[in-house]
């Protein structure tokens, strides 16, 4: 008989129990892919602004690049041929493969002809080469996204899905910051070429781990009515389970209070009179490490509780975010109140983006996981957006920052209170797709 586990030996092994799910092929496989989904944002955002800043080029001109980031958004109105179609002679290595291969190809070229342009000598040619790398980045996301369910098994969706973040956002970081370390020493165009190269891990581990033994082929279509299946049958499978439209509700309404607040922080940090250095230790260093840190958590509490428990709390943490930033608005200019308030928020979206984005991927039909997954994504963020644009910065001015952030936290009030009846009903099970239930054969 083995003797008795002392406190220490328990300790270490739940924090194998933690860490182990990180480890495993899927979630790493899940890292890679995220690194280079992330990289095409970076090459048209910050990295393009500073480059056309660096060129001379007038600041009304630049905003005619936001066309690239438009077809992000549109990304949904092709997503449908990642599945329907079957490639020559590339598809022979499967459905998701090939397309891998041939969207990372798409990216790199795509990021190469933006490398050979001069935006001095014709900014119309800059413009289009910015977007096609925004559709053919879009067009990465949609494989990506769709591959890395399909690779995952169920009890993986959290784990995967923080994995996927976490390269994300290590992607698009280092591949900016490479683009202006190179760009400094050797040009642009030099720095566009070699920042192409980080395409190469979403490839290489679609080569490796192969095709997803959960994909389900629905076959490609070679006549007008194959065609319209392809086009109407993720809407048809969706809608025709129980509570479909209840769940699209949630999906519209979800995140309306956390989009609606989020892009108003810098303006609440610059009427406080915050300084650059004190945003920059607050804002940008301790919150990067707060969402990396709910990324974690994210991932083991979808493991430890289940979908429905850890995604109805992420709703409650994101909402109730909102209200450290009404606290932090009446306070005033406080280095302590700042460092609460961003730290709460970041980790909250961390630990929201992780089980969140794993129930939208459990969502999906694996026979049509690209067009499902990519018209959900579009559907979370399309409301927020809007509001945001289009209200935020009117209501700050008639309610004042602290009554703003109440609203955004009542604003957050329907979502939460929907997923709980959804629970109540079992409309949360019933919803679910063969993404989230379905094992590898």
């Amino acid at each position: 008989m083995p003797p008795p586990e002392t406190g220490e030996q328990a300790q270490e092994r739940n924090l194998w129990r933690a860490f182990r799910p990180y480890v495993e092929k899927e979630a790493l496989g899940a890292f890679f892919l995220g690194i280079s989904s992330g990289f095409p944002y970076a090459m048209i955002g910050a990295t393009l602004t500073t480059r056309l800043a660096q060129d001379g080029i007038d600041k009304k001109t630049v905003t005619a690049f936001s066309l690239a980031f438009l077809v992000y958004n549109l990304k949904m109105l092709w997503a449908w041929l990642v599945d329907g179609v079957r490639l020559p002679l590339l598809g022979r290595l499967g459905q998701r493969v090939s397309w891998i291969l041939l969207a990372g190809a798409l990216v790199m070229a795509a990021v190469i002809n933006l490398a050979m342009v001069d935006p001095k000598a014709g900014i119309l040619a800059t413009v289009v080469a910015a977007v096609l790398v925004g559709v053919a980045g879009a067009t990465f996301d949609i494989v990506i996204d769709a591959y890395r369910i399909e690779s995952l098994k169920p009890y993986q969706l959290g784990v995967g899905s923080g994995m996927s973040q976490y390269g994300w956002r290590i992607g698009s970081a280092v591949a900016g910051g490479l683009a202006l370390v190179v760009a400094a020493r050797s040009g642009w165009s030099t720095a566009y070429m070699v920042c192409a190269a980080f395409a190469l891990p979403a490839m290489l581990t679609a080569t490796m781990l192969g095709e997803p033994k959960r994909h389900r082929d629905i076959g490609s279509w070679n006549s007008f009515a194959q065609l319209g299946q392809a086009i109407s049958g993720p809407f048809v499978e969706f809608f025709r389970r129980q509570g479909a439209w209840l769940v699209l509700l949630f999906i519209l309404l979800h995140k309306v209070g956390d989009t609606l607040a989020n892009l108003t922080f810098r303006l609440l940090f610059d009427d406080l009179k915050f300084t650059n250095d004190e945003i920059a230790i607050y804002d940008v260093g301790l919150g990067f490490w707060a969402y990396l840190i709910g990324i974690f958590i994210g991932g083991v509490i979808y493991a430890r509780i289940g979908l429905k428990r850890s995604v109805l709390l992420a709703l409650i943490l994101m909402g109730i975010s909102n209200l450290s930033f009404a606290g932090l608005a009446s306070l005033g200019h406080s280095n302590w109140a700042m460092a609460g308030a961003i730290g709460f928020e970041n980790f909250a979206s961390g630990y929201g983006g992780v089980v969140v984005v794993a129930y939208f991927s459990a969502l999906c039909d694996l026979r049509f996981t690209a067009a499902q997954y990519a018209l959900i994504s579009a559907a979370a963020s399309v409301v927020g957006r809007f509001l945001t644009g289009t209200t935020a910065g009117a209501l700050i001015e008639w309610l004042g920052y602290p009554n703003f952030y109440l609203l955004t936290t009542l604003a957050a009030l329907p979502g939460i209170l929907l997923f709980w009846l959804m629970m109540r009903a079992g409309l949360v099970d019933s919803s679910i797709g063969s993404a989230g239930t379905a094992r590898a054969d």
